[in-house]
């Protein structure tokens, strides 16, 4: 996993003439991309965000570590509400919509300052505000079939949240064995812990049409790709791109 902590994926990404920047402070390490340089505005809001989770924490130590959902009250902050709301539609713990719901607060935040585009990636989970698509890549692992073979593009025009888990790749803690699990949707914190959830359920490649076939309409989400070994299933509302010669032996839709 050692490999993955250098998060190589960010040297891919193209910037079109547009600010860049890290924003770091102790776990969170997010690249932004912006219309405008904002970095002490965007900084100025991780910290507020951290501040804000770390308090509650300390109120509600079980927060931190649950790994199924947790009630939280209407005095706690709003990102710990989000949080808590996102896990129980997805039936996992609130910290594992964290990353999608600090990336949609700082990219938020750098709106409100009159940017017009507005990118943040905390671990592989982004929210993106852009008048035009944002494209994205599907990596999945060396081992993945899959992986820089497909490109998908969304609508960013209203916000949109991107968020990936998987059970070889990178740091997510999860307890399936999905090669990547992708979802979207308008909400940080909703596409971070269905990610994580929908890679829970995910133990082999039989798994990957069963549990796509479950994501409706009524999950909230705009769109989810999964996919593990041979298998790879797409639901939802975004415009797909395979790059070099399409292999239908492996691609299964669910």
């Amino acid at each position: 996993m050692e490999q993955y902590g250098e998060r190589f994926y960010r040297s891919w990404t193209r910037r079109g003439g547009l600010h860049t920047w890290r924003a770091v402070v102790a776990e969170s390490d997010l690249l932004i991309t912006c219309d405008r340089d904002l970095r002490r505005e965007a900084m100025e809001c991780l910290l507020q965000a951290r501040r804000d989770l770390e308090g509650w924490i300390a109120v509600q130590p079980g927060f931190a570590t649950s790994m199924s959902p947790v009630d939280v009250p209407a005095r706690a902050p709003a990102i710990a509400r989000e949080m808590s709301e996102a896990a129980a539609r997805w039936g996992v713990g609130p910290m594992a919509a964290v990353a999608g719901a600090v990336a949609e607060l700082v990219a938020r935040s750098l709106l409100s300052c009159s940017a017009r585009v507005a990118i943040a990636e905390n671990g592989g989970d982004v929210f993106a505000f852009s008048p035009d698509p944002v494209r994205f890549g599907l990596y999945a692992g060396e081992e993945s079939p899959f992986s820089d073979r497909f490109s998908f593009e969304v609508d960013s025009s209203g916000g949109v949240a991107v968020c990936t888990s998987s059970g070889k790749v990178g740091h997510s803690l999860s307890m399936g064995r999905a090669d990547a699990a992708v979802a979207i949707s308008p909400s940080g914190a909703l596409s971070d812990a269905a990610a994580t959830a929908v890679a829970n359920r995910i133990t082999c490649p039989g798994d990957v049409s069963r549990v796509l076939s479950a994501a409706h309409p009524g999950s909230g989400l705009s769109g989810l790709i999964a996919c593990e070994g041979g298998s790879i299933g797409f639901f939802g509302h975004f415009r797909l791109s395979v790059w070099g010669e399409e292999d239908s032996g492996c691609l299964r839709r669910a």
